[in-house]
């Protein structure tokens, strides 16, 4: 650092030793060096020391040294290395960014798949709300303009099936219920994303998975719109406010609200044993409609903690056209991202399984699930599961019927162990089962 010329003195300055500062010695004023005069060397008087100071003029036929550089000040940077540090940021920025592009290009596939999966996009997890919030307003406000409609081609008549979704990441990726695109993916027809402010923007399906009833699509156009918050369904208790945002009837950007009315609510929807989904399901008395499916199920802090999917009807059907009556059902997010990791990664899902048959029928109980037949050299006939054997829990949560084992078996992940309680007579033992894979 440098004073300028007309700086008032300051203290006396330091130089540090070792990790002690002490007063370093001060210059002495300058004075001219003593110059001792050249030797005589023929005529003339012998050279006195020149006037302006050192160094005198050579003596005749010598060669005068060249004289000294200009030395830069200790500490100040000389002035023509700024433009270069400036050319050279801008250099790195622009290749920066070049590398940055080519690296997005490398991970995005024309189809949607991205490598990596939701670690190769841009998520939001912070909550946009503070956790004393409790204004519902604030909540649609931060949320609306992450929610969509959808409107996809249903046998074969554009706009026939409507529904919702949520703005995954900021790569443009969407979140539905694949029951809303289904018709449309299968017939290659047209599908639509509309936001907010009413932009339409054309969407492909990614991959569907129809176990968990869970649908990725991929809008390229609308990579400006804001990623909602993912949150946590086990963060949630029961009576804890909620509100669903989605569009009702083809009423777009409707909210609603509500509680959690139960937690791990085995259901499963759709018309047959071909299309059904089974849902370990977070329940709420939120108003839930035909066309609120897919949209987002909102914490007070504005965190998504489940995609609505199915309600109950007076009829004791799911998902059926009848309207809401304070029975709803959500996908817990944990199982959304898991399943959405899985389709970024390779536009398919997969789930886990035990290679055994169980029944489905009757009422909910207590009783457990009555395992009806075992597939030769399956996971459950290594681990010795036999027909018959009754089921009662999965690592120790108990099982209530072939829904909740089901439901179990597919809160977890392929490869895992899982103990499973099993009754056989009148005896109890557990057993360890390696959860198998199949693609979805």
């Amino acid at each position: 650092m440098t004073q300028d010329d007309d700086a008032t003195p300051g203290p006396e300055p330091t130089e540090p030793i070792g990790d002690v500062a002490v007063p370093a010695t001060p210059a002495p004023s300058w004075v001219p060096p003593v110059v001792q005069p050249p030797p005589y060397q023929g005529w003339g008087a012998p050279q006195r020391p020149y006037a302006g100071g050192y160094p005198p003029p050579a003596p005749y036929g010598t060669t005068a040294p060249a004289p000294t550089k200009h030395a830069v000040p200790r500490g100040r940077v000389p002035g023509w290395m700024w433009p270069v540090v400036a050319l050279l940021a801008l250099v790195i920025g622009v290749i920066g960014g070049a590398i940055g592009g080519m690296a997005y290009e490398a991970v995005s596939d024309g189809n949607g798949t991205v490598h990596g999966g939701l670690a190769g996009v841009e998520t939001r997890v912070e909550p946009p709300l503070p956790a004393r919030n409790g204004s519902i307003a604030a909540v649609a406000q931060k949320l609306l303009p992450s929610t969509v409609q959808i409107s996809a081609e249903y046998q074969g008549q554009p706009g026939g099936a409507t529904g919702s979704g949520f703005v995954l990441d900021r790569q443009g990726h969407v979140v539905t219920n694949n029951h809303v695109v289904e018709s449309a993916d299968q017939d290659h027809g047209p599908i639509e994303v509309v936001d907010e402010d009413g932009n339409r923007y054309p969407a492909q399906v990614v991959g569907r998975s129809t176990v968990y009833d869970l649908a990725v699509l991929f809008v390229p156009k609308a990579k400006d719109l804001e990623p909602a918050s993912l949150g946590s369904s086990a963060d949630l208790r029961v009576g804890d406010g909620v509100v669903a945002i989605g569009s009702p009837l083809g009423l777009s950007s409707t909210v609603t609200a509500g509680i959690v009315s139960a937690l791990h609510r085995p259901v499963t929807t759709g018309s047959s044993a071909d299309d059904s989904s089974y849902i370990n399901a977070v329940q709420t008395d939120a108003a839930i409609n035909p066309g609120n499916s897919g949209g987002p199920l909102v914490d007070l802090r504005g965190r998504v903690v489940g995609v609505n999917s199915a309600i109950a009807t007076t009829g004791s059907s799911l998902g059926g056209e009848s309207g809401n009556i304070g029975v709803g059902f959500a996908i817990p997010i944990e199982q959304v991202k898991i399943t959405a990791d899985q389709i970024l990664r390779s536009g398919h899902a997969t789930y886990p399984v035990i290679g055994a048959q169980v029944k489905t029928g009757g009422r909910d109980s207590s009783s457990g699930a009555v395992i009806d037949s075992v597939a030769k050299g399956s996971p459950a006939q290594h681990a010795g599961l036999r027909a018959g054997d009754v089921v009662t829990a999965v690592d120790g949560e108990r099982v209530g019927n072939g829904i909740g084992l089901i439901v179990a078996i597919r809160a977890h992940q392929p490869g895992e162990k899982v103990a499973f309680t099993v009754s056989r007579g009148s005896s109890r033992q557990t057993v360890t089962i390696t959860l198998g894979a199949e693609d979805d």
